[in-house]
């Protein structure tokens, strides 16, 4: 950015130039997630548009208020499912492309990790007649 002298000369500010590069805050959607999200933008913004124009034909007392009313309930319609395919599209995507994810302190550990812990337990347990006490039911 220039800053100007009382001269009309300009002189260099200090600081950022005009154009920064920043890095991105979040990934970039996928293409299909992406193609349905912007979809389902344009058909809700032309049923909201729509629903404008029904509302002052309704107003003004038009007859093509009531066919517009009945084009609206099924455009509606079609923006909800709209809206739903962006979930649905997604979804997919993770599922059939995974998910990076790391485990966490409260993940489980390995099933073969747990089993050499558990045979180490049934050896220290008590013995009564013959089978280890956490074992025994009280019934017969």
């Amino acid at each position: 950015m220039r800053m100007y002298e009382e001269d009309g000369t300009s002189a260099e500010a200090p600081g950022r130039g005009l154009w920064v590069e920043e890095p991105a805050r979040r990934r970039r959607m996928p293409d299909p997630v992406r193609s349905s999200a912007v979809r389902a933008v344009l058909i809700v913004a032309v049923t909201l548009t729509q629903a404008t124009i029904t509302f002052f034909l309704a107003l003004t007392g038009s007859w093509l208020a009531f066919p517009m009313v009945l084009v609206g309930i099924a455009a509606t319609i079609v923006a909800t499912w709209s809206v739903l395919d962006v979930w649905i599209t997604r979804q997919m995507w993770n599922q059939r492309h995974g998910v990076l994810s790391e485990p966490s302190s409260a993940a489980r550990e390995p099933r073969r990790g747990r089993i050499p812990a558990r045979e180490s337990r049934l050896a220290a347990a008590p013995m009564a007649g013959g089978v280890p006490v956490h074992q025994r039911s009280g019934r017969r």
